[in-house]
């Protein structure tokens, strides 16, 4: 069953804003749904601004201390903190510290299993929308409970560089467990792209690799043990997780955040003169470059999401559209790449932008572009 176009909207920043100015329209039986220009968009303009339905920060990328909010995906380490790190330089002092919009004394942990938080705004969210159904209490590092076991398998099938994450479909149960309106959320939940069952195969294969059919079956196993809903029993059968599985693979939009991408940003868009724009472009080369030595490919706190109104949009090769984190949270800028016309299609590409772009540009024009994915 389709959600209703109005719920489509529902999660944008200015829901009746965008509504006049994009609508969702179904084009045929193989692409399904495209996203339409209601109005002009010139080069560089917002079209909307999306929070997910769920996110979640990948497993492997929070093993390797990226430090993020469990709900939000803000990255919690000061541009300072993060640049050391990733550097490895431990005295390394960034000029301009007051463009970090990083606030550690508003951060948060649940009192019961300690994950933390940007705010007590993000904690409050979380534990309404879905951390009651998962909060592990005092057994956070008790490698038997159940989640635990759960996100251990994860990660022995999907190494980094991660696409998905177990726990996003963990969120969808856990969400509409805690729901008081559950056939609303399973509503909302069902609008996302369905695949045919040898599409959902190959899917499957792709994520997990050449043990996919066992590794599935033990996954379902892991997943029913830990979360099962009578709600929802139907995404606990074997089709239907295999069907689960592929909404997330197909549907799960890639986030990226960093605090020391925002901080750069910021001096940006500094007024200097033509020799303090150059001694601060030199010292982020420099930074950059020791980062890169560092640290490689691994930059941002990263993680993926639901998103409602983006999912309508199709791949095009030659995109006029595409996704940003600018925000350093989960927050999701669709922004026009070229002019686009009313009644136009408005195409992304679902290929990781930073492939896209590394042949193209420099390691340092990405870390100021930041559009992760």
């Amino acid at each position: 069953m389709a959600a209703p176009e109005d719920d489509m909207f529902s999660l944008c920043v200015d829901p009746t804003k965008v509504s006049s100015c994009v609508e969702v329209r179904f084009i045929d039986k193989i692409k399904g749904k495209g996203l339409f220009a209601k109005k002009a968009f010139k080069k560089g303009d917002t079209i909307f601004i999306e929070r997910p339905l769920v996110s979640a920060q990948f497993l492997w990328n929070s093993l390797y201390k990226y430090k993020a909010c469990e709900f939000c995906l803000r990255a919690l380490e000061t541009a300072e903190d993060n640049a050391r790190r990733l550097s490895g330089i431990p005295d390394l002092s960034l000029p301009h510290p007051e463009l970090c919009k990083v606030h550690p004394e508003l951060h948060q942990a649940c009192p019961q299993c300690q994950v933390m938080y940007c705010s007590d705004e993000c904690r409050q969210a979380a534990a309404d929308q879905y951390h009651r159904a998962l909060c592990l209490g005092s057994s956070q590092e008790d490698p038997n409970h159940p989640i635990s076991k759960l996100k251990d398998a994860w990660k022995s099938m999907h190494y980094p560089p991660e696409t998905s994450s177990i726990m996003l479909m963990a969120r969808m149960v856990a969400t509409v467990k805690q729901a008081q309106d559950k056939g609303h959320w399973q509503k909302l939940f069902s609008q996302f792209c369905s695949r045919a069952a040898n599409e959902e195969e190959e899917i499957a294969h792709k994520l997990l690799g050449e043990k996919f059919q066992g590794q599935l079956t033990l996954l379902r196993t892991l997943f029913t043990t830990a979360l099962y809903d009578d709600h929802l029993n139907r995404w606990f059968t074997p089709e239907g997780f295999r069907s689960l599985f592929s909404l997330v693979g197909t549907n799960g939009q890639g986030i990226g955040t960093s605090s020391l991408s925002q901080w750069v940003h910021a001096c940006d868009a500094l007024a200097l003169t033509s020799q303090q724009r150059e001694q601060l472009d030199s010292f982020i080369d420099q930074l950059y470059k020791d980062v890169e030595k560092e640290t490689g490919d691994f930059l941002n706190c990263e993680g993926s999401g639901l998103f409602l109104l983006q999912s309508a949009c199709n791949h095009s090769c030659i995109p006029n559209a595409a996704a940003s984190f600018p925000s350093n949270n989960f927050l999701l800028h669709l922004s026009a790449l070229s002019d686009i016309s009313p009644g136009e299609e408005i195409g992304i590409s679902y290929l990781d932008c930073c492939q896209r772009d590394r042949s193209r540009h420099s390691r340092h024009k990405i870390l100021r572009w930041m559009s992760w994915i």
